[in-house]
């Protein structure tokens, strides 16, 4: 149909029959055979077939031209940035982008100190990506522009716009102390609660009440605080004893149950005999034996302001976070995993370069893949691909234990290569 189209003059005939003519694949060449008629003398109708060759001329389009000229032409940039001393949440929002496909239109992406730039040739595209941003993390945005250029005559105006979009530093397993403010506005809730999710809301829970709310970015940033402690302040504990005090019940998709427990740290182990009764959520998780990531308030040196306003107020010596896996994961160190991910194509800005930085981004993303394989909410939202350097050892998972945190098969995507895939095609037609 598009080939018939190019034709001229052609609706001063009938067309009754078009078919392609076979060329060889490499001549750019199209031949179609069309079949037409029309009256002539007297109402007899002539029908005569004719060949139409067509050439193939490669082209790019206007966007990949203005690319090839200048890559730095940009006309949006998205300035993202997590005011955090980690990057877990752009690992996640990373595997976010690529799973719907959110920068197809970028023309360049780089890697700053506290987050992400991504540069557009247009600013409809810069306002989609912003769009998709709010609706998987919380966030506040402005934006600016400045004159480029203009045409006096013809009142034309060339900007280049900036969106400043700042994320919630409010990240998942934090320990947050509310401001009295926040805490009436829920219910009484806390005032020491724990960030169990991180989506376009925030989802908080008491741990030693199991009530739990939610907060919208714009509650958020009516009223905004900050983490009393963060994941990366977790202290590794052995569990002694469990006591069981509530039943399993089921809060915004998870499990939790309320229990009294016996805990040391991990570290006391030959110096002191330091033992910690607490109330845990974890109840459905631990047993004695097990280890268990918390924050330890016992030896903490907390000097934060809303924490000063509750007089009178005592704080835990030990809050619970999460069940540990660390003695599992010794036993895995090296080891490929059967799944992988894939990554943006990013730059790294000049001040972010160096040894340590690298080694402090290794550690982090290790750790990120870790929360992965321990969180199936987690993952739920991003795509995982098959490893196919990945050779699995029965004597491995036998060592490894029942309980130990693993991807199933069934959540893995076979990474689609191309060529591949003709050759099966191929091979499939024989």
């Amino acid at each position: 149909t598009f080939c018939v189209k190019r034709l001229k003059n052609l609706n001063k005939v009938r067309l009754v029959h078009a078919e392609f003519i076979w060329t060889e694949p490499h001549s750019k060449r199209i031949k179609v055979k069309l079949k037409v008629q029309k009256e002539v003398l007297h109402g007899a109708i002539l029908e005569q077939a004719y060949t139409v060759e067509y050439v193939i001329q490669d082209q790019m389009c206007e966007s990949c031209t203005r690319v090839q000229a200048n890559p730095d032409q940009w006309v949006a940039a998205v300035q993202l940035r997590q005011h955090v001393s980690h990057r877990r949440t752009f690992f996640y929002l990373e595997q976010l982008i690529l799973k719907h496909d959110a920068a197809a239109r970028a023309i360049r992406i780089k890697q700053m100190d506290q987050g992400i730039d991504i540069f557009f040739s247009n600013r409809s595209h810069a306002v989609k990506f912003v769009e998709f941003i709010g609706k998987v993390v919380p966030i506040r945005s402005r934006n600016d522009k400045q004159l480029v250029s203009h045409d006096t005559k013809s009142s034309i105006y060339n900007y280049k716009y900036t969106f400043s979009v700042e994320i919630c530093p409010v990240c998942r397993e934090d320990l947050i102390c509310l401001p009295p403010k926040v805490k009436d506005g829920l219910g009484n809730l806390g005032p020491l609660v724990i960030c169990t999710k991180v989506s376009n809301n925030i989802a908080l829970l008491d741990p030693f009440t199991l009530r739990n709310c939610f907060l919208d970015a714009e509650q958020y940033w009516r009223a905004s605080f900050k983490s009393l402690l963060s994941s990366r302040q977790l202290v590794e504990y052995i569990v002694l004893d469990v006591e069981s005090v509530s039943s399993e019940v089921n809060i915004g998709g998870s499990k939790y149950a309320l229990a009294d427990a016996q805990v040391a740290r991990v570290s006391d182990f030959g110096k002191n005999d330091t033992i910690f009764n607490v109330r845990t959520h974890l109840g459905h998780l631990l047993n004695p034996g097990d280890y268990a990531l918390g924050y330890d308030l016992y030896a903490a040196n907390s000097n934060d302001n809303e924490l000063d306003k509750y007089k009178g107020f005592v704080l835990p010596d030990v809050i619970l976070v999460k069940k540990s896996y660390e003695e599992k994961w010794q036993k895995k160190c090296g080891k490929p995993r059967s799944w992988k991910l894939k990554s943006l194509n990013m730059e790294i800005d000049d001040n972010v370069k160096g040894r340590d930085h690298e080694e402090k981004m290794s550690s982090e993303y290790e750790q990120f893949l870790r929360d992965l394989e321990e969180n199936p909410d987690l993952r739920f939202n991003i795509s995982l691909y098959r490893n196919r350097e990945y050779q699995p050892s029965e004597m491995a998972s036998v060592a490894d234990g029942d309980d130990a945190p693993t991807v199933a098969l069934e959540e893995l995507l076979a990474d689609l290569d191309l060529s591949e895939e003709e050759a099966d095609n191929d091979s499939m037609r024989e």
